[in-house]
């Protein structure tokens, strides 16, 4: 039988590629990765227990919260402050971050922690895959009192993201900014053990991944590239196939490993776009750049776009190289048809 190496195993292995970081980023990704667990006993048992549906309130962005949102925002919340590896917490499910006091500790944590406990929890009530995704950002002074602004960070000072896929398997991917691995979870055994070494979208794809129910809100670039997806041409192996989940974790995943591109462009009801920079685009773009691919809000590249609020929102195409650079092909002439 083939020995898989756990997320342990390699987290420890790895640490030598953080020296500053004296053991606590390792085991901040094993809270992590302990967070995950429990939240994915939970998801598996969804229906046979009371945790399915709303459950009365809405989080900061006006959105019903699901009974598994506050479930897993708690979990991870008490995983982070069990471990005391983190002294800052920015939840999608919280107005404000939550700033963590470590007891019996000469100092708090060095590391903040931006995520979305449960991103698709709108499926969950349909067994559709959903998922958790995490950004981790390192402070840079000690000695003061931690604040908000300094866990507003440009996406690229990331000092590691991933996301956690709970369906048929359970898969845990994180990139540390060296390059992107992957962790499927075998319950036998209650571990993460390694399954996808060394992630690599491909720089080109045969799929688009977008809400097309909101097509006659989209600007036009984006509706003439979906109308170039949709056109027959064997050299280009077009027409694309549509693949859009409603989970980003789940469409995100598909795409890094099969190919494609995922977007979610500004609308006429959300001008700026509509996915959160902290907790979904900026974890995102982070794995599929360290993957090879490309991830723009539109006119620039997400990792460097410097967030100026905790519920930033932004517009995202993300995935392979070549497929994000066609869409910007159509902005580009989008822009020099009205004299841009």
């Amino acid at each position: 039988m083939m020995a898989f190496k756990t997320l342990g195993q390699f987290i420890i292995e790895k640490q030598a590629d953080f020296p500053y970081a004296k053991g606590e980023l390792s085991r901040l990704l094993r809270d992590i990765g302990i967070a995950a667990k429990i939240i994915n006993r939970e998801v598996n048992k969804a229906g046979l227990v009371d945790i399915l549906g709303e459950n009365g309130d809405h989080n900061v962005q006006g959105e019903a919260q699901k009974k598994l949102d506050v479930y897993a925002d708690e979990q991870f919340i008490e995983a982070l402050t069990r471990g005391g590896e983190c002294c800052y917490i920015a939840s999608e499910e919280h107005e404000e971050c939550i700033e963590i006091s470590v007891k019996n500790l000469a100092s708090n944590g060095k590391y903040m922690v931006c995520m979305d406990p449960l991103d698709g929890s709108a499926n969950i009530d349909l067994n559709v895959s959903v998922g958790s995704i995490f950004s981790i950002y390192r402070r840079k002074i000690l000695d003061v009192p931690v604040s908000e602004e300094e866990i507003l960070q440009y996406g690229h000072e990331q000092i590691a993201a991933g996301y956690v896929i709970y369906g048929s398997s359970t898969m845990l991917v994180y990139t540390t900014g060296k390059g992107v691995n992957g962790f499927t979870l075998d319950p036998s055994i209650g571990e993460f053990c390694l399954s996808h070494p060394d992630m690599k979208v491909p720089v080109d794809g045969k799929s688009y991944s977008v809400n097309e129910g909101n097509y006659l809100k989209f600007p036009q670039y984006i509706k003439d590239y979906i109308k170039y997806c949709q056109e027959e041409d064997s050299d280009t192996f077009r027409p694309y196939t549509s693949r859009y989940i409603g989970s980003m974790v789940a469409d995100i995943h598909r795409t890094l490993i099969t190919g494609g591109v995922f977007l979610y462009p500004e609308t006429s009801s959300y001008p700026n776009g509509k996915l959160r920079l902290l907790y979904e685009c900026n974890p995102m773009a982070f794995i599929i750049e360290q993957a090879g691919g490309k991830a723009v809000s539109g006119t620039e590249r997400v990792l460097g776009i410097k967030p100026l609020s905790l519920h930033q929102r932004t517009p995202i195409v993300i995935g392979s190289k070549n497929m994000v650079n066609k869409v910007l092909s159509f902005m580009d002439k989008a822009q020099e048809s009205i004299g841009i």
